[in-house]
């Protein structure tokens, strides 16, 4: 199939192109530039007053299979699952079906004994709702380093470590994984050649992931400002970001009552997650605006962040969020925080796909994936343009039209 996008405006992962010519053969993009459709295309699709993205990457998120066909309805062609009991064979079933974004994911994450996040679900039952029993648990380091070569073994695309001992959540004194055997899970992980996320969300727990040799920081630390020195100790580490400013804002009882609303939304979501991103969990008292200035403060330090959602199952200890549409709002609070629209955008394209090693997506350059999202207006000055939807393509193959 040969499909040649003319007179659009490009991001291309990292830069703003004039609209131009991209020419897509058999699933890759194979030219960008100036020049006019060869002759034998299958397809012509006028871009004019419209810009073609690389395909969205959700950096954190907690996905069933239906939940990847929301996310292409919405641009996400790749989603970075952060926790959950699917094998890699699983997660290849699910990406194969047409209609679903591609995925890759750690397993379930590795806690402390009832640590956290067994408590979301106790008692609770339903798709996609995990047993609390089944997940890692351990508080020795020789332990720690088993249940990494478990789940390596397993298929595990990169490891998740929880460091939450429920201040924010409403729910202080979880235990919490002692550091020795936090340090052994990263030793081990890296050892077997894996990144290591951490969930952390105060400025201790923070310093603990940074000291311990962390690939990343999964969430942002809300219980108190940000100061020098713990910016500092972060961007000594050499960790990214997903700050998940969107389930900040739940945490501090602010629902995303508007993105429910918008037009461009509501034909896409099922009423449970409308019902959920109106849901906010008030769990911490706190200014936003400390998050914002905390996010401003690490990009400057030069710390990547990246988009992330922690976008799960709609249950009653999750709202604020759902697949798919919260890549769309995260950015728009990047941008909030004081980044530019191209660079909010490349947080959800080209920096994603270099720092977890996806070397064939996030940009729109020759030889890469077609995983294409094509959307009116011009998201690279008003971000909020990106929900504006024209098409989806997953490797060259169209999975949305707006006029479908």
């Amino acid at each position: 199939m040969r499909i040649a996008f003319t007179h659009v405006r490009v991001f291309d992962g990292e830069q703003v192109l004039a609209p131009t010519t991209v020419l897509v053969e058999d699933g890759l993009v194979a030219r960008v530039g100036g020049f006019a459709p060869p002759a034998g295309v299958d397809r012509t699709v006028d871009g004019t007053g419209k810009t073609l993205l690389p395909g969205l990457i959700d950096s954190h998120a907690h996905a069933q299979p239906e939940d990847l066909t929301t996310a292409l309805r919405l641009g996400v062609t790749t989603v970075m699952d952060m926790g959950g009991p699917s094998t890699a064979e699983d997660r290849a079933v699910w990406a194969a079906r047409p209609g679903s974004a591609d995925v890759r994911g750690a397993g379930q994450p590795i806690t402390a004994p009832h640590g956290h996040p067994t408590q979301l679900f106790a008692g609770l039952s339903g798709p996609g709702v995990p047993d609390p029993a089944t997940f890692p648990q351990t508080s020795s380091p020789e332990q720690a380093r088993s249940l990494v070569d478990r789940l390596v073994t397993g298929g595990s695309d990169y490891l998740k470590f929880i460091l939450e001992e429920g201040t924010v959540l409403g729910a202080p004194g979880l235990p919490l994984l002692p550091h020795d055997a936090y340090v052994a899970g990263v030793t081990a992980a890296h050892e077997q050649g894996k990144l290591a996320m951490t969930h952390a969300q105060t400025a201790e727990t923070w310093t603990r992931a940074a000291r311990g040799g962390t690939d990343a920081l999964m969430h942002l630390f809300i219980d108190r400002p940000h100061d020098d020195r713990l910016v500092e100790a972060v961007a000594s580490s050499g960790a990214f970001v997903t700050p998940c400013l969107v389930l900040v804002r739940s945490f501090l009882g602010t629902a995303a009552t508007e993105v429910a609303a918008d037009p461009r939304v509501s034909g896409k979501l099922d009423p449970v997650w409308a019902e959920a991103l109106a849901r906010p969990l008030s769990t911490w008292d706190a200014p936003f605006d400390d998050a914002l200035a905390s996010v401003a403060a690490l990009d400057a330090a030069g710390v990547e962040v990246l988009v992330g959602t922690d976008a799960s199952v709609a249950v009653p200890t999750t709202g604020g969020q759902a697949h798919g549409v919260s890549v769309h709002h995260e950015m728009a609070l990047l941008v909030e925080a004081g980044l530019s629209p191209v660079r909010a955008l490349r947080a959800a394209t080209s920096v994603p796909a270099r720092r977890f090693g996806l070397d064939d997506r996030g940009r729109i350059a020759p030889g890469l994936r077609a995983d294409l999202v094509l959307v009116d207006g011009d998201p690279t000055t008003v971000i909020d343009d990106s929900l504006s939807i024209a098409g989806v393509w997953r490797g060259g193959r169209e999975s949305f039209s707006a006029t479908a």
